[in-house]
Formats: C-alpha cells, sequence, structure tokens
C-alpha cells in the first residue's frame, strides 16, 4: 500500500513500490543493485564472523596492512572451500 502522501510527496518505500508494480520485484532488484548490495553485506559479514569485529592497530597505515593481510586470509579460505565443477557430458 502507498502511503496517503504519495502523489504529492512520495517516500522512499513509495518509490520502490512504484517500480515493483511497473516491472516485478526481480526489476526492482535489477533497478537498484540489490543483489550486489546483498552480496556486498554477507561479504562483510563473513568477515566480521571470521576476522572479528575490530582492527587492532592505532595509524591508518598499518590497518591499512592489517585489513590486506585479513581479505587475503579470507580469500584463500574461500578459494580451499570452492567447489570445481567439470562437465562430463
Amino acid at each position: 500500500m502507498l502511503s496517503d502522501t504519495a502523489e504529492t510527496a512520495p517516500t522512499p518505500r513509495d518509490r520502490h513500490l512504484e517500480i515493483i508494480a511497473e516491472c516485478s520485484r526481480l526489476g526492482w532488484r535489477k533497478a537498484l543493485g540489490y543483489n550486489r548490495r546483498a552480496l556486498a553485506e554477507a561479504d562483510i559479514a563473513r568477515f566480521k564472523r571470521v576476522i572479528g569485529d575490530g582492527l587492532r592497530s592505532r595509524t591508518d597505515g598499518r590497518r591499512a596492512t592489517e585489513v590486506d593481510i585479513a581479505v587475503s586470509v579470507l580469500n584463500r579460505m574461500l578459494e580451499l572451500g570452492r567447489p570445481e565443477y567439470v562437465r562430463i557430458a
């Protein structure tokens, strides 16, 4: 349901509902980049779960190095667990 002020001053929710009505929920997700945002949020949640919530270093340079190391460790872990698909037929 659209809000009472959808005609004069539509809210962001009203605009989303109009896009969904025009081009379906899948079209809405593509138009707003919802899937990429959901993937990015999942990546951040995975990073926090495996590495931790906060950085331990105090200076910006060391923090950048800490993040680089953590990301490379996380990527390596994902590579080890990712299946390799081979077409049989």
